[in-house]
């Protein structure tokens, strides 16, 4: 029950946020006479062409109630002259919004955001989601030895402090050499060690990690062997709190398929990568959902790999106005800089999880 609260308050809050960034451009309102009941100004139309506030402003719990729904699951018309295209003419859509057409199509962000928020609602109702089942491969209270050699700097600073005859100086070389001893007993890490994380026996499964000789990587890693059900737990919410560092993370690899050809700058490639998003993130909701009606798992792997392939390759062609050929070749392209993305992703989660 839980589970289905907090996803509906996800698609909620998704909305909300979609509806926070999306421009009230071209949207329909009351014509109203008189002054702008915000700033004051003499109205000529339905907007105040000085602050943007609307004529008509409503006062009635079935109107707030109507601006909920609104807000939540309408974004207005634009939706349904977005979604088409967006499905069947992604680069048209793209072009055309690159171009000016911005009242007519909901924004990229606000179609991510809430497409975002909806995909990880509908996986937390399916259950789908990583393992938090983990156990600590460290004994229960037992520190790691990057806290250990913190305590032990720690401790030596302050004996440098002491002065001569300080009657704290026996206890703090008392603990000195216990830490010494204890950090001599075990194996401490040294970069390029590859180390167990955590563990699942009954799954045969585990997670293992690199020392680098970061401190804050190191650290992070530490922090995994400790509690790791903590830090899973951290990776699932991070990964849709932080899921807009996608959008950075791609315009690079985009950008650098199209390094020679001028024309097309920063803002093209980020809005192709956020529309490009927002359709993905649908589809893969859409194939959850027929999953759980009861299409068979081969129809959905083929339906999951083949179709994205597809709408990256159209909207490329579109975007970009290409040929069959260079369409191709960048579609092929992009999909293997995928997995390079995803990796980046993984791991800034996995060290935001860490440092949180």
């Amino acid at each position: 029950m839980t589970g289905g609260i907090e996803a509906v308050g996800s698609i909620v809050e998704g909305g909300m946020l979609a509806r926070a960034v999306e421009p009230r451009a071209g949207e329909a309102s009351h014509g109203h006479a008189g002054a702008c009941l915000n700033c004051g100004t003499a109205l000529i139309g339905p907007h105040c062409h000085t602050c943007g506030q609307a004529a008509h402003v409503h006062r009635t719990m079935g109107a707030f109630f109507h601006d909920l729904i609104h807000g939540v699951l309408h974004f207005d018309g634009k939706t349904w002259r977005t979604l088409p295209l967006l499905a069947w003419k992604p680069g048209e859509l793209t072009r055309r919004y690159i171009a000016g057409e911005r009242a007519r199509f909901v924004s990229p962000m606000a179609l991510f955001l809430f497409s975002v928020f909806l995909m990880f609602a509908v996986f937390q109702l399916a259950g789908i989601g990583p393992p938090t089942d983990f156990k600590s491969v460290q004994p229960v209270g037992a520190r790691s030895p990057t806290e250990l050699r913190q305590e032990l700097a720690d401790l030596k600073d302050a004996r440098a402090k002491m002065g001569p005859g300080n009657p704290a100086s026996p206890l703090i070389e008392v603990q000195i050499a216990r830490l010494q001893k204890e950090l001599g007993e075990r194996t401490v890490p040294k970069p390029g060690d590859r180390v167990t994380l955590a563990g699942n026996p009954a799954k045969a499964a585990k997670l293992t990690a690199q020392y680098t000789g970061i401190a804050f990587i190191d650290r992070a890693i530490d922090k995994w062997r400790e509690n790791p059900s903590l830090m899973a737990y951290k990776l699932q919410s991070n990964s849709y709190k932080f899921s807009w560092l996608l959008i950075p993370l791609s315009v690079p690899f985009v950008w650098l398929l199209f390094a020679w050809r001028r024309k097309f700058g920063p803002y093209d490639h980020a809005v192709f990568v956020t529309y490009s998003l927002g359709f993905m993130t649908l589809f893969y909701v859409a194939l959850v959902l027929l999953g759980a009606i009861g299409v068979s798992t081969g129809w959905l792997l083929l339906l999951g790999t083949v179709v994205p392939l597809i709408h990256i390759y159209k909207q490329l062609k579109g975007a970009y106005s290409l040929g069959r050929f260079s369409a191709s070749w960048r579609t092929t392209a992009l999909s293997f800089l995928i997995f390079w993305i995803l990796f980046l992703y993984i791991d800034l989660l996995l060290v935001l999880g860490a440092v949180d």
